[in-house]
Order: structure tokens, then sequence, then C-alpha cells
């Protein structure tokens, strides 16, 4: 007789989000289960740990009204399964893949597992076009490239949700289908409309599938929610030939997830109580984005997480940062100046940008007219701390020069509204006038044939 085919009564005990059921045979690591109380509701989970005939279920729904006496189990005799199909598009659904829109399940399709696997790296194309965000300053300056993952690095009450949402909103390619798959996790209701509100018109394009784990959500939903956007993502990508983004926020909230099922379960904690397991975790969801030998498709990756007090050390980013391929900062004295988007040009970076840009992807002379906007903002910002010292007016003309290039960086390359999409032609307009506020003579970065081009006729702006 198959697993399937058996329900278990003897649930000993239930804790936290964790029941634990004894008597099992043949029940393995990540197999889904179904868990059926005494009034005839089921709720839906993963097995997470196996041990002779004992196994430990998460429940996504939570186990609140569960009495141990009362409820059966069964297991399905594989891991948790989603049918996947385009049909997700255009869409919204809960973290388990659940329908928020009043519209039907997905019931055609294959079937596939949610675990999913990173990808061969024998079988990994090196990234090499861009995804424009119009966002200018990312654009320019720290450029998206096609099966990239460059994750967003914020702090609470910034607005990082709007950022991401707005690259989301607005983010395209110059050639192929495209389309992105947003997985919001423990995000507030106020939250998730707003993303809803502001994705509207890319869902009404049937290019958009949506996935809102809410806060009040149960939170072990939330450590499934990343793996069904992902695995939607794959076969959009991989079997379909889109070129997907997928955007994943918060994945702090995810974290905070996984470490509290961790201490569920007992597991000995490591770094600020997560579990040891965190970074290869963290490298199962990151991974599984790329391009892939002999598919047209591509999945290009941006998580977002919150640094709790700033702290860029802290497991989550700390981690991050090394399976990740750069990252955009963002920080709070640049929004108390009331620019937004409050990217950090010196925190940023993007390491596959140099394979993305140039002529007949974004602009030639691309990387000199970033590499100069990044050394001549350095030099402004230690001008500004040598201002404070002796003050204003003991500063050169030069000097004088690269504090006005300061505030013009700020007011004119990176600052635009929320709902404003930049082209890439704007996006160097705008840097173009920015590197004019300073001497000629300072732009030693840029050859001089782009500099008689662009710089003399901008100059006296």
């Amino acid at each position: 007789m198959r697993a399937a085919d058996v329900e278990y009564t003897d649930v000993t005990a239930v804790e936290g989000p964790l029941l634990i059921v004894r008597g099992v045979r043949d029940v393995g690591w990540d197999e889904a289960a179904r868990v059926r109380m005494r009034s005839g509701e089921e709720r839906h989970g993963v097995v997470i740990d196996v041990n002779g005939d004992l196994a430990i279920v998460q429940v996504y729904e939570g186990t609140s009204g569960i009495t141990p006496s009362d409820t059966t189990v069964a297991f399905d005799g594989s891991p948790v399964r989603v049918k996947v199909s385009e049909a997700w598009l255009g869409r919204v659904w809960n973290g388990r893949g659940d329908p928020l829109d009043g519209g039907p399940p997905v019931l055609a399709g294959s079937e596939r597992e949610v675990t999913g696997f990173p990808l061969n790296p024998v079988a990994r194309l090196t990234p090499s076009e861009p995804v424009l965000t119009g966002i200018a300053a990312i654009d320019v300056m720290t450029t998206l490239v096609r099966g990239q993952k460059l994750p967003i690095f914020s702090v609470g009450g910034l607005p990082h949700l709007e950022l991401a949402a707005q690259i989301a909103a607005q983010a395209h390619v110059g050639e192929g289908a495209f389309c992105v798959v947003f997985a919001a996790m423990g995000v507030p209701h106020a939250d998730a409309a707003m993303v809803r509100d502001v994705l509207e018109v890319r869902a009404e394009a049937g290019d958009l599938a949506l996935f809102v784990n809410a806060a009040d959500d149960p939170i072990v939903e939330r450590l499934l929610t990343p793996r069904i956007a992902l695995t939607v993502a794959e076969h959009l990508a991989f079997d379909r030939g889109y070129h997907v983004l997928v955007v994943m926020a918060d994945m702090t909230s995810y974290c905070e997830a996984l470490r509290e099922v961790a201490a569920a379960r007992d597991v000995v904690p490591a770094r600020r109580g997560y579990p040891g397991y965190l970074y290869s975790d963290l490298a199962s969801i990151y991974e599984r984005c790329g391009r892939v030998r002999g598919c047209p498709g591509s999945i290009t990756q941006i998580p977002v997480l919150t640094m709790p007090a700033g702290d860029i050390t802290h497991p989550v980013p700390d981690l991050t940062g090394y399976i990740t391929e750069g990252q955009l900062v963002l920080a709070p004295d640049i929004y108390a100046r009331g620019v937004y988007p409050p990217i950090d040009p010196l925190s940023s970076l993007s390491r596959m940008m140099r394979r993305g840009v140039g002529p007949d992807r974004t602009r030639t002379g691309h990387r000199d007219i970033a590499a100069q906007l990044d050394a001549s903002f350095a030099q402004a910002r230690k001008t500004a701390d040598l201002s404070e010292l002796v003050g204003p007016d003991a500063l050169t003309a030069t000097d004088q020069r690269y504090l006005a290039f300061l505030d013009a960086f700020e007011r004119e390359l990176v600052t635009q509204r929320a709902d404003e999409a930049v082209s890439i032609d704007e996006a160097f307009e705008r840097a173009w006038r920015v590197l004019s506020v300073l001497p000629r003579r300072e732009l030693t970065m840029i050859p001089a044939g782009m500099l008689d081009e662009s710089y003399e006729q901008r100059s006296a702006l």
C-alpha cells in the first residue's frame, strides 16, 4: 500500500506550526502532507524531518484549532508540486499558490516540484544583455543584466518596496517575450495593496504573476512562496522562452520565518539565532537564476531585504552578498534629503554590468561614463567632508564645482518620481548634464572624442 493511501491517526504533539506524527512508514523529507480535522477542514503541510517512525510536519495554514486526538495526516508520496503553465500570468495568488483575485486555480499543465534545483554550472551561460528598469541611476551606474541576481539592501522606513514595485512595473528587455513574477512575503496589507495598484497595468497586460504572503498569513507559508514563484518562473523561462524578472520582497521576512520554524524544531542556532543551514537555504533560492544553454529565456532576480538596524554584516545581507552578484544599497541620509530613490552609488555595484552594456546594448562608452560618475561622486563626497571642516569659503574654484556636482548628481540623475520611467537615452542625457558641471580637465576617464561630442554642447547647463 502506498503512503498516499494511508492516513495516520497517531499525532503525538502540536508544537508551534509543527505536528509530530508517530508510526509512519516510507515517508521522506520535503514530502507533501494533508492534515484533516474531525470537522472536515483540510490543511496542507510538508515533512521537514524524519527520525525512525517519527515525522515532523510543517503546516502551512498553522496549527491553531488542531487537536491531536481528532486529527489524521496523509502523505502524498512526493514533494509539494504545482501545475505550471502560462495561466499563472495576469493573476494574483496567495503564498501557497491559491487564487486571490476570484479566478479559478491552475488546473492544466504539467506538475513540477517546488523545491527545484540550482542551475547546472556547466549549462549556465554568462549574462550578457541588459534588463532596463526605467530607473536612471540603476540603468546608468549599476546596470541589471539578464540572468543576474542583484539584491536591494535597505533598512526599515525606506521605500524599498515602492522601488521594487516600480522596477517590476517598468522593466523591459530589447527583444523577446518578457514577464515579471513578484513574490511579496510578510508584507502589511497596505503595502500589498500598493504593490497591486502599481502593478495593475502589467497584470492587465498578462505579463505578471503576483504572489502575496501578507504579514498576518501563516509564517510557514512564507517558506513556500519564493519556491512556487521560482517554479512558475522556470517554466516560463526555460519551457516557454520568456525573459523573466523575479522580484522577492522581503527576504528578511522569509529568513525570520525560517528561524522561527528552526527554533520550533529545536535546531541548534548559529549566528543571531538563525539555523546553520541559512546559507545553503538562501543559495537554493538565489541559484535558481540565470541563462541556460539551448534555452532562449532567462531568469533575473531582484531579492529585496531589510538590514536590521542598518547592519550590513547581519547574517541575511551578509550571506546574500556572498551568493549574489552585487547590490543596490538604499541610504537613510540620502532619503532624508528628499531624494527618491535613495540609492547610495558608492555602496552599490553590479558585478555583471560590464558584460551587459556598450554598443548595441545600451550606449557606446557606457562603462567609461559610469566609471567617471563613480570617481567624481567619490571626490565630491571628500570635498563635502572637507567643506564641513574648513568652511566653503576656503575651497578652491574646482572644489566648488565638485560641491555643485554633488547637488546636481542627486537632483538631476538620481531623483525621479515613483511613477516615472526614464528611457536609457534620457538617462544618459541626465548623466552628461551632471558631468558637465565639472571642468573638462577633471573628466579623465572619458575619451577625448566622446567629450568633444557630448561635453561641450552641454557645458553651459
